[in-house]
């Protein structure tokens, strides 16, 4: 039995953390509908007034461009992109985009309803992308962690050690 093999079987003897069964994209819609509908129905004083609204769509714009480069990483790395299967993954990734963030995806999707608050241009959307970081983070990033942290082990744990959750590496002591 080579490492794979070995690894494979040992992560199917530990209990495995489940993910939400709703898919992260449409976490973000039910966001970004909620948001709208506050926006709507109980705006909360103006703090972005027209036309400065308008640079909420730079940031949307922005937004899919870590998610792209993390999708075309996996890609190449021959791995899976499924967030409902992280035990599935193949190989670690952790260069490139991979180097500054850990959740590239996760990031862009929060800095998409960001843009999207800064679009709608009331006080009351901004709860969305500061109750949708720690809901993702919760039930979906945590069990992946867990998942890459039984999968891949020192590995995963040294890169966590060197990159963070969100953005940003750790410094070098």
């Amino acid at each position: 039995m080579d490492a794979t093999q070995a690894r494979l079987a040992s992560s199917l003897e530990r209990p495995q953390m489940r993910s939400s069964p709703v898919p992260p994209p449409l976490w973000l819609l039910i966001f970004a509908v909620a948001m709208w509908a506050l926006n709507h129905y109980c705006p909360v004083l103006t703090i972005i007034p027209e036309p400065w609204n308008r640079l909420g769509w730079c940031v949307i714009v922005i937004a899919p461009v870590a998610p792209i480069a993390a999708l075309i990483q996996f890609r190449q790395a021959h791995t899976t992109v499924n967030p409902h299967r992280p035990e599935t993954t193949s190989t670690l990734v952790t260069s490139g985009v991979y180097a500054w963030t850990r959740n590239p995806m996760y990031l862009g999707l929060s800095i998409l309803l960001l843009g999207w608050a800064i679009k709608l241009g009331t006080l009351s959307p901004f709860v969305g992308p500061l109750l949708f970081v720690p809901l993702i983070r919760n039930i979906q990033i945590r069990p992946e962690e867990h998942a890459l942290r039984m999968q891949f082990g020192k590995d995963y744990d040294q890169y966590c050690h060197r990159v963070n959750r969100w953005f940003g590496r750790t410094p070098r002591a």
